[in-house]
């Protein structure tokens, strides 16, 4: 009796420690397939609290974003602007956002009566109390400072923007590029011929607007050449629209508007520019869309050689605003306001050009 009491001792000392055995076995088995699960989620929950984190820095900077909403002092009331036809795209992308955003301020372009649009007559109609404020694709003039002041106002040019001023020629004609100087040579007359600079024999039938309502400038205020006449060679046309019509029938002929305005059509070449002959650089993203594929794919301004200076020819976008205490200094502060906000300034770069900030 004693040894079957034993044995049965025995027995379920034996399956006490094999059923303690059991349990630790599973214990550890599901620590392992536990620390292995862990081990192979890590880098998704890492991933995903970075995502986190990278959305509340996100939604962090969207909230101190300056926006359109965020102006204040913007008048409720209609204007009257008008100006550079180099902005064009902003009129038609940028103001139409504002306006959507501050449906109480209201915009109405105006062409002028007499001459082609332009910056000089949109300063001349803001100077004669036609408009509210201007829109300019190059600086005030000594002169139209001093005619401000004869009316017992100032004018101020706040800049908002940056544009390139490109050179262009029909695309028959085969030339590596120009310098700054040969350009402002041909619309004085000194050179009239392209084989002068390395072209063809072909006569170079330059064409601009007429100085008084010119859009952009090819002389600086301080250049020893401004103020001198062009040459009796020049051909004036009324718009960017017709000089490109006219050089796509002209070989020898030649051009320099916004780069934004001439870069995308189709039937006329741009060309670099440069310094001197041995650092030209093209006004568009290389390389050149030709006419063939134009329809397809348009050329677009070179936005890092003009952020960083090295184009020769820059045209900066001012918003010119008649400081006389009234509607339109209100205005036409509010306005550039607008333009210089983040979000002013993002829709600015999504019209073509380049931003100041």
């Amino acid at each position: 009796m004693d040894n079957t009491n034993q044995r049965k001792a025995l027995i379920n000392g034996e399956l006490a420690l094999f059923l303690r055995g059991l349990i630790i076995g599973k214990v550890l088995t599901l620590m392992v397939i536990g620390g292995l699960l862990w081990w192979l989620l890590k880098p998704n929950l890492a991933a995903r609290n970075s995502v986190s984190s990278s959305n509340q820095n996100f939604n962090s900077l969207s909230s101190t974003a300056s926006t359109f909403q965020t102006v204040t002092n913007v008048p409720t009331a209609s204007f009257n602007y008008g100006g550079s036809t180099a902005w064009a795209s902003i009129r038609q992308l940028v103001d139409s956002q504002i306006q959507s955003d501050r449906p109480e301020l209201q915009l109405r372009y105006v062409d002028p009566v007499n001459g082609s649009p332009g910056s000089s007559s949109g300063i001349r109609m803001l100077l004669d109390g036609k408009l509210d404020f201007a829109q300019s694709s190059r600086p005030l003039t000594d002169e139209e400072r001093a005619i401000a002041k004869e009316r017992g106002f100032t004018l101020e040019q706040r800049q908002v923007g940056r544009d390139a001023i490109a050179v262009v020629v029909n695309p028959s004609l085969n030339l590596p590029g120009l310098t700054v100087d040969q350009l402002q040579q041909i619309y004085l007359g000194k050179i009239t011929n392209w084989n002068q600079i390395g072209g063809p024999n072909l006569p170079i039938t330059p064409l601009s607007q007429r100085p008084e309502d010119a859009d952009t400038v090819i002389f600086s205020s301080n250049s020893d050449l401004k103020g001198q006449a062009l040459s009796s060679n020049v051909q004036y046309v009324y718009s960017t629209t017709e000089a490109v019509r006219q050089l796509s029938k002209t070989p020898g002929g030649v051009y320099y508007a916004s780069a934004r305005s001439v870069l995308p059509q189709c039937s006329v070449k741009a060309l670099p520019l440069g310094s001197t002959s041995s650092q030209l650089i093209p006004p568009y993203n290389e390389p050149l869309v030709s006419p063939e594929q134009c329809l397809r794919q348009r050329n677009q301004l070179n936005t890092q050689a003009v952020k960083n200076g090295s184009y020769p020819m820059i045209a900066n976008l001012f918003v010119i605003i008649k400081q006389n205490k009234g509607r339109e200094q209100q205005i036409g502060d509010a306005y550039a306001k607008l333009l210089l906000t983040d979000q002013g300034q993002k829709a600015i770069e999504q019209a073509g050009f380049v931003g100041v900030r």
